[in-house]
């Protein structure tokens, strides 16, 4: 029976790697990449020489045909994103979806790893009991509707902001949410880590004031 190996990799510092991540990469057939390049540096880190394959949002769904035949014909597979846990706001969970139902008789199996949400949960400070993640905001259609949930929800809500559009992002928070409590967790577990917490406006001013402070990829935090 063929394996596919769902594996976390690290999100910054390559330190964040378990033994078992790096057991399975030697093991496995084929390494399934976002992004062959960056995979390749981790696996060169830890001197590892195993062959790799491309799998991302833009595959076509014959990629998916390769990948299921890789699979029919006894290969094991292991899965990576860029950075963090795949299918986790990742095209990957399309391709688990379809293992499952073309090959139920293959085994899928979690290798846990690195996760932006929680890692910055767990250094916000802020309820945790009970939240709600949304993954990468819409750009544009129903994405004022989000913040309009966002608002009103009494839950804790996490989701993931690119530099580019986190200065809009706060200026949606000060339209529907001014009042709530704003966490910005950025360039998580790197040389820059950084968490800023207040108000949207203070957060906007602050970002605004220091351009440096709008760099990396961001996970943002409303409580």
């Amino acid at each position: 029976m063929s394996k596919l190996y769902v594996t976390g990799t690290p999100i910054g510092n390559l330190e964040d790697i378990t033994l078992r991540a790096l057991r399975i990469f030697k093991e496995v057939d084929t390494i399934l990449c976002e992004d062959t390049r960056v995979t390749k540096k981790l696996l060169f880190h830890y001197d590892i020489n195993a062959k790799t394959m491309s799998y991302h949002a833009q595959s076509k769904l014959s990629k998916i045909d390769t990948i299921i035949g890789l699979l029919e014909e006894g290969k094991d597979l292991a899965l990576v994103s860029d950075a963090g846990t795949p299918t986790i706001s990742d095209p990957g969970s399309l391709l688990v979806s379809e293992i499952r139902k073309r090959l139920p008789e293959t085994e899928i199996i979690a290798v846990p790893g690195a996760s932006a949400v929680v890692s910055a949960l767990s250094i916000a400070g802020v309820p945790t009991n009970d939240f709600i993640f949304l993954g990468f905001l819409p750009h544009k259609k129903g994405r004022e509707t989000l913040f309009k949930e966002i608002a009103e929800t009494k839950r804790t809500v996490v989701f993931y902001e690119s530099p580019h559009r986190i200065l809009k992002t706060l200026n949606s928070l000060i339209k529907f949410a001014p009042d709530k409590k704003v966490s910005l967790a950025r360039e998580l577990t790197k040389m820059y880590e950084e968490v800023l917490q207040g108000a949207a406006q203070e957060l906007l001013e602050k970002l605004e004031s220091d351009t440096q402070k709008q760099r990396g990829e961001f996970v943002v935090i409303v409580s």
